[in-house]
């Protein structure tokens, strides 16, 4: 059992290190208004353009990163919930049950 919460503990651990890069990186989306009056627009334009494209790339790479985290996150603890239910069955299977060894005569 405690290695299943391991698992959940070490998911959140990235998930929040995930959701950390991604704040970091959105901030970094801001305009700049601190442009300098000396160079011209068309070359501030480009190079802002070319940055601003990389970020939104990034942001999506990231996004995609942590919806496949958190899919595979939940599939896991999906499968650990269907293993629980199908031990707790086989062992209701398998346990004695006095009354019935009764009705059949085997014990008094």
């Amino acid at each position: 059992m405690k290695r299943g919460f391991d698992r959940v503990r070490r998911s959140k651990i990235l998930l929040a290190l995930f959701a950390s890069i991604s704040l970091h990186a959105i901030g970094g989306l801001a305009d700049n208004p601190a442009t300098s009056k000396d160079s011209p627009k068309a070359d501030t334009s480009s190079k802002s353009s070319s940055g601003s494209v990389g970020r939104e790339v990034l942001i999506i790479c990231l996004a995609v990163v942590v919806v496949v985290g958190l899919s595979i996150l939940l599939f896991k603890l999906w499968q650990k919930k269907k293993r629980e239910e199908q031990h707790a069955r086989l062992l209701r299977l398998f346990e004695e049950d006095d009354e019935l060894e009764v009705e059949l005569g085997l014990r008094d």
